[in-house]
């Protein structure tokens, strides 16, 4: 998590740059939940964790929402909260448990 507004605002910034420079029209970052679900998948899994998950989760998101003009802000938002949900679930199991400690067996997969 940031220390203090002077690194927040400059990762705004930078999330607005990359944004642009990826060509995502107006996006709107959550940096909390994105730096909390980083943290906490540091802590519970290993430190290498954290940008993979962060990474993952938007990818789910994305995949749920759609590209492009198909899927709107709100789908946006609510499928990162979904997938990051998941996530946060999976991270309270540590690096070798929970549901899906056994493979793709319990999923609908």
């Amino acid at each position: 998590m940031p220390a203090n507004e002077d690194e927040m605002q400059i990762l705004d910034q930078w999330s607005n740059r990359l944004a642009q420079a990826l060509q995502i029209l107006d996006l709107k970052v959550d940096h909390d939940l994105l730096l909390d679900l980083a943290r906490k998948s540091a802590d519970s899994v290993t430190h290498a964790a954290a940008p993979i998950t962060t990474f993952m989760v938007g990818y789910a998101a994305g995949l749920e929402a759609g590209t492009g003009s198909a899927g709107t802000k709100d789908a946006s938002t609510a499928s990162v909260a979904k997938a990051a949900d998941v996530a946060f679930q999976l991270c309270e199991d540590g690096h070798d448990g929970g549901p899906a400690s056994k493979g793709w067996a319990d999923t609908a997969q």
